[in-house]
């Protein structure tokens, strides 16, 4: 199947099926080229302050040598960054990079707990934090490797009087810095003015060498480091700008970045895509307020926004939405979950444009799987394979399904990750010996070409032997007016084995536990119909918006 390729002829047209991994050697090449072609353009903006290209090349550069010749620290080493998205995040990532370390993205929500395991599996030796969230690291810092601890606020690089403003209410008004105690911490400004005094060596960043460390799987179990090479990433970010590049105008794209940087998805898709077209990146700093967030939204002529699904399915659902001007938007993306058809057709109701899903895995890049741009509708599908990317359908013995029958989605391409960190048996367990990576997603393909993902593996439900998959379910109650959002996964059953238990948030109040299963009934087959009902007023979700399955699967069952 693989070697037939049949999405190969339903590309779009001055798509290629490959592309030039070799045009840059590293990230820090295409940071160099972009900084210099687009220098006055605005690069990232945040809070009503905007900085150029040229800006984000002195800064980066400043803290490139703050690494280098204040700590000391050697090519290679680790440099964990746990920010929301603001102005130093971007500033930090290109100075770790262009001192040729590595970059350990670290969310910003995590426990104790979870940062402590992040920062002694990683070994990572500094840590840049948001002082909201330094308290985090104070518990655990004396456990971990780390040497160094930069500390910074929303403000820091929003100017006078702007900056010190913001940094008294978070601090005195809102009062959203819990006290903390790191001695020894410096300050990211200071780190900058001290990284001033230097020159930036010559620094050999070579293809292979490891630009990012982005831990994933703690949902599943432990977190591991997806090492992720320069070639890696350059090799998606061609990928993606071959995609869209007939689209793009240089130098003029203003993307809403929401999702956070520290994601694999806005760190790959928006801040290194668009970086290379000499594009703006509008951060929005915290996207679960709604209001805020469409407030952003109505301040500028966006050209382009990517998503998960509940992002959309929130922006749609908050007042003023649909009064935003959409007329320079010509990108919509979505990713990191599946994308349901009733949010589809209704962002494309409300803004005129559709809503293209793609497909991806940390482990990827993440962009492994993307539909054409010009789609008129939502189809469903994860897309095609983009150029220089294989994929195909396996069984559980690692032989290839037969045609429109499903299988595991295997991927291959130079965007597949060198492996696990410091985890050899978990690795080998994901990429066998011919480098195709088990992305653990069941899918089927079409003649065309197209995947559809049918679920995940480890989410199927079994009743009575029969496969149900939780997307089909949630697509069908999506469509139900009353219904905000809505996650289906299976429970143990005495008699079936599993049953289908849907957790429901509501956008009208009165719906009921028998209006919901009346509506399944007309719509789903007898084995599909859930035996469970509950209703919630909001649904567990990672930082980045995924539902927590996992969580609902363990709570208890109702009705």
């Amino acid at each position: 199947m693989s070697q037939d390729r049949p999405w190969l002829s339903s590309y779009p047209k001055n798509i290629p099926a490959t592309i030039n991994v070799d045009e840059f050697p590293s990230i820090v090449s295409v940071l160099k080229s972009a900084c210099d072609k687009y220098s006055d353009n605005p690069a990232f903006s945040n809070f009503g302050k905007t900085i150029t290209y040229a800006e984000v090349d002195r800064l980066s550069t400043q803290f490139a040598n703050y690494l280098l010749h204040e700590l000391k620290l050697k090519k290679g080493d680790r440099v964990a960054l746990m920010m929301p998205n603001i102005l130093q995040y971007p500033v930090a990532i290109f100075g770790v990079l262009r001192a040729g370390l590595t970059v350990v993205n670290t969310n910003p929500m995590y426990t104790a707990r979870e940062l402590k395991h992040q920062l002694v599996d990683s070994g990572a030796k500094v840590i840049v934090v948001m002082e909201m969230f330094a308290h985090t690291v104070a518990d655990v810092v004396k456990e971990t490797s780390v040497q160094q601890v930069v500390t910074t606020c929303v403000g820091d690089m929003l100017g006078f009087p702007k900056g010190p403003l913001i940094n008294f209410v978070f601090k005195h008004i809102k009062k959203a810095i819990p006290d903390y105690s790191l001695p020894g911490a410096i300050k990211f400004n200071d780190a900058l003015s001290a990284g001033s005094r230097h020159q930036l060596p010559n620094i050999d960043i070579r293809a292979s060498d490891i630009a990012f460390l982005q831990y994933t799987g703690g949902t599943t179990g432990v977190a591991k480091g997806a090492m992720l090479t320069h070639r890696n990433l350059v090799a998606n970010m061609q990928q993606a700008s071959a995609w869209i590049g007939t689209n793009i105008k240089p130098g003029k794209e203003i993307i809403i970045t929401a999702l956070p940087l520290y994601h694999i998805f806005a760190l790959t898709s928006n801040c290194l895509v668009f970086m290379k077209f000499g594009g703006l990146n509008y951060l929005i700093t915290n996207p679960r307020d709604m209001p805020g967030f469409v407030a952003e939204l109505k301040k500028v002529r966006f050209t382009a926004i990517t998503g998960v699904n509940t992002l959309f399915n929130g922006l749609l659902n908050t007042k003023g939405f649909d009064e935003i001007d959409f007329s320079s938007l010509q990108l919509s993306l979505g990713g990191g979950m599946a994308v349901q058809r009733a949010v589809a057709e209704r962002w494309k109701k409300v803004t005129g444009v559709t809503l293209v899903e793609a497909y991806g895995l940390t482990e990827t890049s993440p962009a492994a799987c993307m539909n054409p741009l010009d789609m008129a509708e939502y189809n469903g599908a994860i897309g095609l394979p983009i150029p220089s990317t294989d994929a195909c359908l396996m069984d559980d013995d690692g032989k290839l399904v037969a045609f429109g029958e499903p299988g595991e989605l295997c991927i291959r391409g130079p965007q597949v990750m060198d492996g696990y960190w410091q985890r050899p048996e978990e690795t080998a367990k994901v990429i066998d010996a011919e480098g195709w990576l088990h992305t653990g997603d069941i899918a089927k393909m079409d003649v065309q070409g197209y995947f559809y993902i049918v679920d995940r593996k480890k989410d199927m439900i079994l009743v009575s032997g029969f496969n149900v998959y939780p997307n089909e379910i949630e697509d069908v109650i999506a469509t139900m007016p009353q219904v905000l959002e809505v996650a289906a996964v299976g429970v143990p059953d005495d008699k079936s084995g599993e049953a289908v238990k849907v957790v429901i948030v509501k956008k009208d109040p009165s719906l009921t536990v028998e209006q919901v299963k009346a509506f399944c009934k007309e719509n789903l087959t007898g084995y599909k119909l859930p035996r469970f009902v509950e209703f919630r007023t909001e649904l567990p979700k990672t930082n980045v918006g995924k539902i927590l399955r996992r969580e609902l699967r363990d709570a208890p069952k109702t009705n």
